[in-house]
Protein backbone atom coordinates (compact mmCIF):
# COMPACT_ATOMS: atom_id res chain seq x y z
CA UNK A 1 0.00 0.00 0.00
CA UNK A 2 1.23 3.43 -1.10
CA UNK A 3 2.52 5.61 1.85
CA UNK A 4 -0.09 8.87 2.68
CA UNK A 5 1.01 11.41 4.99
CA UNK A 6 -1.03 14.12 5.93
CA UNK A 7 -0.18 17.53 8.14
CA UNK A 8 -3.40 17.78 10.07
CA UNK A 9 -5.03 19.89 12.72
CA UNK A 10 -7.95 17.99 14.48
CA UNK A 11 -9.70 21.69 14.72
CA UNK A 12 -9.97 21.98 11.53
CA UNK A 13 -13.12 21.05 9.70
CA UNK A 14 -11.43 21.03 5.98
CA UNK A 15 -8.66 19.11 7.38
CA UNK A 16 -11.16 16.64 9.03
CA UNK A 17 -12.90 16.02 5.74
CA UNK A 18 -9.45 16.05 4.12
CA UNK A 19 -8.30 13.06 6.29
CA UNK A 20 -11.82 11.26 6.20
CA UNK A 21 -11.27 11.44 2.10
CA UNK A 22 -8.15 9.64 2.43
CA UNK A 23 -9.89 6.80 5.15
CA UNK A 24 -12.74 6.47 2.46
CA UNK A 25 -10.03 5.14 -0.06
CA UNK A 26 -9.17 2.08 2.07
CA UNK A 27 -5.60 3.91 3.35
CA UNK A 28 -4.67 4.78 6.71
CA UNK A 29 -2.19 7.83 6.36
CA UNK A 30 0.35 8.66 8.51
CA UNK A 31 -1.15 11.72 10.35
CA UNK A 32 1.22 13.84 11.39
CA UNK A 33 -0.69 16.86 13.79
CA UNK A 34 1.89 19.68 12.68
CA UNK A 35 0.88 21.84 16.19
CA UNK A 36 2.23 19.15 18.12
CA UNK A 37 4.85 18.06 15.88
CA UNK A 38 6.17 20.66 13.80
CA UNK A 39 7.96 20.30 10.64
CA UNK A 40 11.79 20.75 10.78
CA UNK A 41 13.08 23.41 8.21
CA UNK A 42 13.91 21.08 6.17
CA UNK A 43 10.78 19.60 5.88
CA UNK A 44 8.74 23.04 5.06
CA UNK A 45 11.18 23.98 2.63
CA UNK A 46 10.33 20.47 0.76
CA UNK A 47 7.02 21.16 1.78
CA UNK A 48 6.49 23.81 -0.37
CA UNK A 49 8.87 23.30 -3.18
CA UNK A 50 6.74 19.80 -4.13
CA UNK A 51 3.55 21.43 -3.34
CA UNK A 52 4.43 24.06 -6.42
CA UNK A 53 2.98 26.58 -4.25
CA UNK A 54 5.02 29.59 -3.34
CA UNK A 55 5.69 30.45 0.61
CA UNK A 56 2.97 33.01 0.74
CA UNK A 57 0.44 30.51 -0.30
CA UNK A 58 1.49 27.79 2.33
CA UNK A 59 1.13 30.51 4.74
CA UNK A 60 -2.48 31.07 6.64
CA UNK A 61 -2.81 34.57 5.78
CA UNK A 62 -6.46 34.66 7.88
CA UNK A 63 -4.41 33.58 10.97
CA UNK A 64 -4.23 37.17 13.48
CA UNK A 65 -1.00 36.39 13.92
CA UNK A 66 -0.19 37.03 10.55
CA UNK A 67 -1.39 40.04 10.95
CA UNK A 68 0.22 41.09 14.34
CA UNK A 69 3.54 39.68 12.99
CA UNK A 70 3.37 42.00 9.96
CA UNK A 71 3.33 39.04 7.83
CA UNK A 72 1.15 40.54 5.31
CA UNK A 73 3.24 43.26 4.25
CA UNK A 74 4.22 41.88 0.76
CA UNK A 75 7.85 43.79 1.45
CA UNK A 76 7.99 40.61 4.26
CA UNK A 77 10.73 37.96 2.29
CA UNK A 78 10.10 34.30 2.00
CA UNK A 79 13.11 33.85 4.44
CA UNK A 80 11.23 36.07 6.81
CA UNK A 81 7.82 34.08 6.45
CA UNK A 82 9.53 30.64 6.75
CA UNK A 83 11.31 31.76 10.06
CA UNK A 84 7.70 32.60 11.47
CA UNK A 85 6.59 29.81 9.83
CA UNK A 86 8.99 27.36 11.73
CA UNK A 87 8.60 29.27 14.77
CA UNK A 88 4.50 29.51 14.73
CA UNK A 89 3.69 26.60 13.43
CA UNK A 90 0.07 27.75 13.70
CA UNK A 91 1.04 30.04 10.64
CA UNK A 92 1.22 26.86 8.26
CA UNK A 93 -1.79 26.39 6.34
CA UNK A 94 -3.35 22.39 6.52
CA UNK A 95 -4.19 20.28 5.63
CA UNK A 96 -1.32 19.25 3.49
CA UNK A 97 -1.29 15.93 1.86
CA UNK A 98 1.75 13.52 0.84
CA UNK A 99 1.43 10.94 -1.58
CA UNK A 100 3.31 9.12 -4.28
CA UNK A 101 1.21 11.19 -6.57
CA UNK A 102 2.11 14.32 -5.23
CA UNK A 103 2.26 17.20 -2.47
CA UNK A 104 -1.23 19.13 -2.33
CA UNK A 105 -2.87 21.63 -0.23
CA UNK A 106 -6.38 20.50 0.36
CA UNK A 107 -7.94 23.31 0.38
CA UNK A 108 -10.26 22.91 -0.94
CA UNK A 109 -10.45 19.01 1.10
CA UNK A 110 -11.53 17.40 -2.32
CA UNK A 111 -8.23 18.22 -3.71
CA UNK A 112 -7.00 15.26 -2.18
CA UNK A 113 -8.66 12.90 -4.26
CA UNK A 114 -6.80 14.42 -6.91
CA UNK A 115 -3.72 12.88 -5.48
CA UNK A 116 -4.84 9.64 -3.17
CA UNK A 117 -3.06 6.25 -4.77
CA UNK A 118 -6.31 4.23 -4.31
CA UNK A 119 -9.84 5.26 -5.46
CA UNK A 120 -13.03 6.01 -3.21
CA UNK A 121 -14.74 2.76 -2.02
CA UNK A 122 -17.99 4.78 -1.61
CA UNK A 123 -20.14 7.79 -1.01
CA UNK A 124 -18.82 10.53 1.17
CA UNK A 125 -20.14 13.64 1.83
CA UNK A 126 -18.05 16.37 4.02
CA UNK A 127 -19.37 17.07 8.30
CA UNK A 128 -21.74 19.99 6.16
CA UNK A 129 -23.44 17.55 4.54
CA UNK A 130 -22.38 18.33 1.47
CA UNK A 131 -21.76 15.60 -0.85
CA UNK A 132 -18.36 14.60 -2.24
CA UNK A 133 -18.24 11.20 -3.91
CA UNK A 134 -20.88 9.15 -5.24
CA UNK A 135 -21.97 5.35 -4.29
CA UNK A 136 -19.97 4.50 -7.11
CA UNK A 137 -16.97 6.43 -5.14
CA UNK A 138 -16.94 9.16 -8.57
CA UNK A 139 -16.59 12.62 -7.72
CA UNK A 140 -19.89 14.28 -7.38
CA UNK A 141 -18.20 17.48 -9.16
CA UNK A 142 -14.41 18.20 -10.46
CA UNK A 143 -12.54 19.54 -7.49
CA UNK A 144 -11.71 23.08 -7.36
Amino acid sequence: MSKVTIYHNPKCGTSRNTLAMIRNSGTEPEVIEYLKTPPDRATLLRLIADSGLGVRDLMRSKEALCKELGLDDPRRSDEELIAAMLAHPILINRPIVVTPLGTRLCRPSEQVLDILPQPQRGAFAKEDGEPVVDTAGRPVKAAR
